[in-house]
């Protein structure tokens, strides 16, 4: 309910302001950059149709609700306009966050994100497999994340489905996500999500969460 009223409010408040369209953004690697662990064909039917969608789906409905709002529309018409945003905004997002958690290039972690994960899991290792453990599990559609949770000041794994994002949902700030819808995979490793998974950590961009850890400290 808590999490519910929180994304609700956002989201009115958002809309009820100076509205600007979301647009996608650009990746910062070439399409065909994460192969082998993720194909070209993928990458690109992951992000210029299944990312573009929830965009302009976003914009869309944010539009509705404006028109809505302002004709002061009943409850049942709200809340359904409500509920596309929260989809769609959420697979925004998201997928925001996942492609610059990604790269081809090879990083590492600061110090201080791996000291925080030695000192919240015991070692990487534990962390990894956790995580994995928790992507591969999720029923149906969703993500795996690593969160920071500010008010217990301590990493943790959480998992939220279909397009919900993160924060809104669970409080945690989104460190690393990995998207186990089919559409992130199955056109290269069918239905074997559990390979998926595993692979996709060779292709993380440590840098990136490191940043958004330290951010998130603040």
């Amino acid at each position: 309910m808590f999490a519910s009223r929180r994304v609700g409010s956002l989201i009115c408040s958002r809309v009820a302001g100076s509205r600007q369209k979301h647009s996608l953004p650009e990746l910062p690697y070439e399409y065909s950059a994460l192969e082998p662990v993720i194909s070209r064909e993928i990458m690109s039917l992951h992000h210029s149709k299944h990312h573009a969608t929830y965009v302009n789906n976003l914009n869309a409905a944010e539009e509705k609700l404006a028109q809505a709002q302002a004709k002061a529309a009943d409850t049942n018409t709200m809340l359904a306009l409500l509920s596309a945003i929260k989809f769609n905004g959420g697979g925004h997002v998201n997928h925001a966050i996942f492609w610059l958690n990604l790269t081809p290039c090879e990083t590492e972690p600061s110090c201080a994100l791996t000291c925080a994960i030695e000192h919240d899991f015991g070692s990487w290792e534990n962390m990894k497999n956790q995580l994995a453990t928790a992507s591969v599990g999720v029923q149906g559609s969703g993500w795996g994340w690593l969160g920071y949770n500010k008010q217990m000041k301590k990493l943790q794994i959480a998992t939220c489905q279909n397009q919900d994002p993160l924060q809104a949902t669970t409080g945690l700030v989104p460190l690393f996500g990995i998207d186990v819808w089919e559409h992130a995979y199955y056109l290269q490793y069918k239905n074997v999500r559990a390979d998926y998974v595993k692979a996709i950590f060779d292709v993380a961009n440590w840098k990136d969460v490191s940043s958004r850890y330290e951010n998130a400290l603040k």
